[in-house]
């Protein structure tokens, strides 16, 4: 926690997961909060997306250092984060059985305290536009789907976030001027 003027600020880390483990390992300590995404767990999927290699066995081995450092979520009595880990994972339409994998691996090798924070909110832009995978948000239908396999996996802290309808009304227009 970080005192400031009296105010016990937690510090959080927000990562995209790719995360090297020895750079984790000297922020322990120092970090209260990791919120790190989890997006794919074909490495097909990421070389093609994010263009790096072997993500899910980076991303996991980073995700797994973090709990390791701050363990589970703790809540002030106001219910806002402390301390903890928070796995945030996307779902992106056509690619249900990554998010499928995704969430079975987190019942499978993490402790049962551990949140998960199932995305929705996903809608194209840029590249994505071309690309016929991905090029639209999430249907109902595979939201629902997603929705069930979360709640038949039981993880016993995850939730669900609903699915979007504007999300794209909050990025900016961003344009260049001469």
């Amino acid at each position: 926690m970080l005192k400031i003027s009296g105010l016990n600020l937690p510090i959080i880390y927000n990562s995209n997961g790719y995360e090297n483990v020895e750079t984790l390992k000297k922020l322990d300590g120092y970090i209260d909060v990791y919120l790190p995404d989890l997006k794919y767990y074909s490495n097909d999927l990421a070389k093609k997306y994010s263009k790096v290699d072997n993500y899910f066995e980076i991303a996991t081995t980073a995700i797994m250092e973090m709990y390791k450092q701050v363990g589970k979520v703790k809540l002030n009595e106001e219910g806002l984060i402390k301390k903890g880990v928070i796995i945030r994972h996307l779902v992106l339409p056509n690619h249900l059985q990554n998010s499928k994998h995704i969430l079975k691996w987190i019942k499978e090798n993490m402790p049962n305290d551990v949140y998960v924070s199932v995305m929705a909110q996903y809608f194209p832009t840029y590249k994505a536009m071309d690309d016929s995978y991905i090029n639209r948000k999430l249907s109902n239908k595979e939201y629902r789907e997603i929705e069930q396999f979360l709640y038949t996996l039981n993880l016993q802290n995850g939730y669900m976030q609903e699915l979007g309808k504007h999300e794209e009304e909050y990025v900016p227009k961003w344009e260049l001027v001469d």
